[in-house]
């Protein structure tokens, strides 16, 4: 393994993607050391955080322009709770380089309104919502739904008859509400490389 050849390669992909346990603090080390190597070989970088959700995009756009300061950033992006240790280095390599940021995930309330009633909670979003969602939502019940439920497995829905059938109910609104996080972060990578031509992203 070398780190330069790696972070050389990674430099001219058009997109990637990090994986992390969110509450180990040596993968969020990792992501800001190859960030930071990434832009010693290239200026358009792109940056996606699952962390911040669309409709705080605003408020992420005010700050990295200085039009908002740090505080009131903070107190409209509602960030996760690790996020000055974890999170914070990469959102500032960005400002100093000028690099966009795009919140790329869906808000936390459609989420779980989704996982209580299934994806037919969509349809009751106001106008001003619909941008937070995917255009399209496809969530198959494919190898990945399977590996989902199996994982699922264990949580009980209740007791009695009909117990199977409203665990197999809860499991499926569950993986919807994930299908839908996965469809939203998707397509906000999607449309950026294919919309703006910057990358990587």
């Amino acid at each position: 393994f070398d780190w330069e050849v790696m972070a050389a390669d990674l430099a001219q992909a058009d997109a990637v993607f990090v994986g992390e346990q969110h509450n180990d603090p040596n993968t969020h080390r990792l992501e800001l050391a190859l960030l930071e190597a990434v832009a010693r070989r290239r200026a358009d970088v792109v940056l996606f955080l699952e962390m911040f959700e669309r409709d705080t995009q605003p408020a992420l756009d005010a700050y990295l322009t200085g039009t908002l300061d740090e505080a009131a950033f903070l107190k409209d992006s509602r960030p996760w709770p690790r996020y000055a240790t974890d999170y914070r280095g990469l959102v500032e390599l960005a400002r100093e380089r000028k690099w966009p940021v795009l919140a790329a995930n869906v808000p936390r309330p459609l989420a779980s309104g989704v996982a209580k009633g299934g994806l037919a909670t969509l349809d009751a979003l106001a106008p001003e919502q619909k941008p937070w969602i995917a255009s399209a939502i496809q969530c198959p019940k494919d190898a990945y739904f399977d590996r989902f439920s199996e994982t699922m497995g264990g949580h009980p829905a209740g007791d009695g008859p009909d117990a199977v059938a409203k665990q197999r109910a809860m499991v499926e609104r569950y993986y919807y509400a994930q299908c839908l996080k996965d469809e939203v972060m998707g397509e906000s990578v999607a449309r950026a490389a294919l919309g703006a031509g910057e990358g990587p992203v």
